[in-house]
């Protein structure tokens, strides 16, 4: 009777356990959903004027990391420790010390990649408010959301949670359009888990007539299926391609998950690594002209980004080159730097570039 009863217990915790289950995986669909492509995106805080042809700008892009990875911080979906920000306190710290470093540099243009919007792993600090607040008397500013993700209850001790996410362009100068793109991504349930991807469009005019378009990306990272991202290079590359041939002046800054140094092993002093985001990016599949700018990085040897596997620890850590930007064959780089913040508000640091447009 009591191994009876017994096994109706295990059965019932069984039968409420698949029960449970099943329900979350109904949620997970019924939550999800995609942006539509090519979508208009609202301005705020406009600017006026014009950019100036053959006149030196700079431009910063900064991935950062929704202000969630202090040099302590190690991140699970990395073989690290932690997967939410250690509490909201820490989030308005890091928030601080990004716009503080962008204060510094005091860029004409400025890309910024993984900007919560809300997020239980960013203790629902609006970064997107935040950055917006900073600095709304001196840019224009243009959000485009990468993904609204429903809650995963994933690791199990400490779920990430939901999060409402994507990229920030200012510009000191007027925008007369903005558009966000949907790039390609998994259609099997690692969706859930690589979240959703864009690049955003932001028009400024030219004082020749024409428009400077700025692009701004953050790449798949954690997609086993490599042409997911050969997909995303695809899109982004056909974009930028017509975009420039219509007469647009481009620059696309961003986080490409793909290295920008080919000899990063022995530049870095580090091991080669196999991960998603350490391939060499695609330099033969640029359209014809297309350049990244990357003199002098080799020599510095400044990294862009550190593993989140561990604590950042100077020396030991994996880091790498993988942010910085894509310049049409009218748009001349006459320097290009990765700033040291010594990891400090983000797994990133910003890639500062000095440009002119070309008559």
């Amino acid at each position: 009777m009591k191994k009876h009863r017994a096994l109706k217990i295990v059965g019932g915790l069984l039968g409420a356990a698949v029960v449970v289950l099943g329900g979350y995986i109904v949620y997970l669909y019924a939550a999800y959903y995609r942006l539509p492509d090519n979508l208009k995106l609202r301005v705020q805080h406009n600017q006026t004027g014009a950019v100036q042809v053959g006149k030196t700008y700079l431009a910063q892009s900064y991935n950062i990391g929704y202000d969630s990875y202090p040099p302590s911080y190690s991140f699970f979906m990395d073989g690290g420790k932690y997967s939410r920000a250690y509490s909201k306190k820490a989030v308005q710290d890091s928030l601080a010390g990004v716009i503080n470093t962008t204060r510094q540099g005091d860029p004409d243009f400025a890309f910024f990649q993984e900007v919560d919007q809300d997020g239980d792993r960013s203790q629902h600090v609006d970064e997107v408010a935040g950055i917006r607040a900073a600095f709304g008397q001196q840019y224009s500013s243009v959000y485009g959301q990468n993904y609204d993700s429903p809650y995963l209850f994933y690791p199990f001790n400490q779920p990430i949670g939901a999060a409402k996410s994507g990229l920030v362009t200012m510009t000191r100068f007027k925008v007369t359009g903005a558009r966000r793109y949907s790039l390609p991504i998994a259609t099997n349930p690692t969706k859930f888990t690589d979240l959703d991807r864009a690049f955003t469009v932001t028009q400024t005019p030219t004082s020749n007539g024409k428009h400077l378009q700025l692009v701004n990306i953050h790449m798949s990272a954690f997609t086993k299926d490599r042409s997911i991202q050969q997909a995303q290079f695809a899109k982004l590359f056909k974009y930028i391609d017509r975009a420039y041939k219509q007469g647009d002046y481009v620059i696309v800054g961003g986080d490409y998950n793909h290295r920008l140094l080919k000899d990063s092993a022995a530049i870095f002093h580090t091991k080669p690594q196999n991960e998603t985001w350490t391939h060499l990016f695609p330099y033969d599949q640029l359209p014809a002209g297309f350049h990244v700018p990357t003199m002098g990085l080799a020599k510095a040897a400044q990294p862009s980004v550190r593993a989140l596997d561990q604590p950042w620890e100077p020396g030991k850590s994996f880091v790498t080159l993988i942010d910085g930007f894509i310049l049409s064959p009218n748009v001349k780089a006459k320097s290009v730097k990765i700033v040291d913040t010594g990891f400090k508000y983000s797994d990133h640091t910003p890639t500062r570039m000095e440009f002119e447009l070309e008559p």
